[in-house]
């Protein structure tokens, strides 16, 4: 008898089994059933409550780790709601290979119920790779080049779209291929910026998020230390690539062309690593300040290509710091002078956003990993929450689309239970993915929630009212019970006002807590200026 030809299931099992993506993050609907049934007992389903939920809490995970995750989502209407965060993720940069169920090949001629019309062109732009397969036999060739494409520099998500009746089909053996590892700058590129880091007088370094997501956070230090440079972080860094507590670090540049351009007019060299040159937010003009030479080393040649000024190096940054800090000696420059930061903000009751964040961060555990999306009181975190992470101890969105705090910090702490992840959270931005509650209950997550409440979308206001508009519709909030939503879904929580109740709470959540926790912490509404 002949040989009983292995299914496009069995196959693609195999293939996931080797190439390490067992633990799958996913919301299921009937297109996603062939995939699932008879599963594994040596892979694990992380099952989120709504599809968006889904995608933060996967790239959370996969960005804690440095290693790709897969997602599974369920056909258009899956897809659809998790495009947001999928968004986020391309932004972030996120090794992702996302898949969805498609309705039964034989049906899709008659736009069937739960099928995905041209499934491929969903999601783009915001995937590096798109893909439905011709046949069912490649199914597995067509998740392999996934995983290739998505672990590449630069990292990004990828989607491919699987019919519901492939995986009963007899399949092609594929064979699992490594990561493709990161690539050296051109060496000529190379002595270029290091010439003129040791011949320049007063050089300043502005660090990106793909310092911290190569691993390189200690190379960029002594690199810094060696050039004697002053250390910027870019304009809406998802990532903490410079400890904050080092005397070299200057500050956080603004997403404002006039602004940043004062900030940088000093110096006569800026080193961009790992960031665009640059992200800006908000407009007021263009600047008649003059930027310094400039060099902008990037593994991303698209984001070389859109920089406006300065030489580009083309290299991943594990490789781009090391190479270049070879070639650098030590300078007898004057010493950075650093980053000033305000005195310790005063207790009140309502407690403001700044006193609440100095008190956490005083209490902080220093292994503890944080999340973070607090849009509208991002000043008074780099004010009073230094972030002094080398490794991976820090995220945020660089999308801004809201939504990914609450469930990136269930997919940070599952990826590392050794830890506690703090997630600081405003109570718009929670709300948008406020299913992840039950994901961190259920699998019993290491992480405590901080949402600070005060009742507004504070950052449309502020804004807004910069901007010149006022009477603004649709900006208060007010009269969530954070407590009662929690505890509904599986968290506990309690309710803090005042300094005295947030000292309690913090020193039983870094002391005796294991499992999730949500704090309510009311704070002060009033606002300054974001930027």
């Amino acid at each position: 008898m002949p040989e009983e030809t292995s299914t496009v299931r069995d196959i693609t099992r195999g293939l996931l089994r080797r190439l390490g993506l067992t633990t799958v993050f996913g919301n299921p609907g009937t297109t996603e059933v062939p995939f699932l049934t008879d599963w594994p007992d040596d892979f694990r389903y992380v099952l989120g409550l709504q599809e968006s939920a889904v995608v933060a809490m996967a790239d959370g995970y996969a960005q804690a780790r440095r290693e790709p995750v897969l997602v599974n989502l369920h056909s258009a209407g899956g897809v659809g709601h998790a495009l947001g965060s999928v968004f986020t993720a391309y932004r972030n940069r996120t090794p992702m290979i996302v898949t969805a169920g498609q309705q039964t090949r034989s049906l899709m001629f008659g736009e069937p119920f739960l099928g995905a019309t041209d499934a491929a062109s969903f999601p783009q732009p915001y995937v590096k790779w798109s893909y439905e397969p011709a046949r069912a036999a490649d199914v597995p060739a067509a998740l392999m080049r996934a995983y290739q494409i998505a672990t590449q520099p630069p990292y990004g998500p990828v989607f491919v779209s699987i019919p519901a009746d492939d995986w009963d089909q007899p399949g092609v053996e594929v064979a699992d291929r490594p990561r493709t590892r990161g690539f050296a700058a051109d060496p000529d590129s190379v002595a270029e910026l290091a010439e003129a880091l040791n011949s320049c007088e007063r050089p300043a370094f502005v660090v990106g998020p793909a310092v911290d997501g190569d691993g390189v956070v200690d190379e960029m230090v002594r690199l810094a230390e060696k050039a004697r440079a002053e250390v910027w972080v870019s304009p809406m860094s998802p990532r903490c690539s410079f400890p904050e507590d080092h005397p070299a670090f200057a500050g956080f540049l603004h997403p404002e062309r006039k602004a940043l351009s004062k900030e940088l007019a000093a110096y006569d060299l800026v080193v961009v690593w790992g960031a665009p040159a640059f992200t800006y937010h908000v407009y007021r003009g263009e600047s008649d300040v003059e930027l310094p030479e400039m060099f902008v080393v990037h593994d991303d040649p698209d984001v070389l290509a859109r920089a406006v000024r300065g030489r580009g190096v083309l290299g991943t940054l594990a490789h781009s710091v090391r190479q270049v800090s070879a070639l650098v000696g030590q300078s007898d420059r004057a010493e950075p002078r650093g980053c000033e930061r305000p005195d310790k903000p005063a207790p009140s009751t309502p407690m403001t956003a700044a006193y609440v964040f100095d008190t956490i961060s005083s209490a902080l555990p220093d292994d503890a990993a944080v999340v973070e999306e607090t849009p509208s009181h991002r000043n008074d975190l780099h004010d009073h929450f230094p972030i002094r992470s080398t490794d991976g101890g820090f995220f945020t969105c660089a999308s801004g689309a809201l939504g990914y705090g609450i469930g990136a910090a269930v997919g940070v702490a599952m990826a590392d239970q050794t830890r506690r992840t703090v997630a600081l959270l405003g109570d718009g931005s929670s709300m948008y993915g406020v299913q992840a509650l039950w994901t961190a209950a259920r699998e019993q997550t290491p992480v405590t929630f901080v949402i600070m409440d005060n009742s507004r979308y504070a950052a449309v206001a502020v804004l807004g009212e910069a901007a010149g508009g006022s009477k603004l519709p649709g900006v208060e909030l007010g009269g969530i019970d954070f407590v009662g939503l929690a505890t509904s879904l599986g968290v506990p929580a309690k309710s803090v006002n005042t300094p005295e109740e947030l000292d309690a709470a913090l020193g039983e959540e870094f002391t005796t807590m294991n499992g999730p926790s949500l704090l309510h912490v009311k704070v002060d509404p009033g606002q300054r200026y974001l930027y």
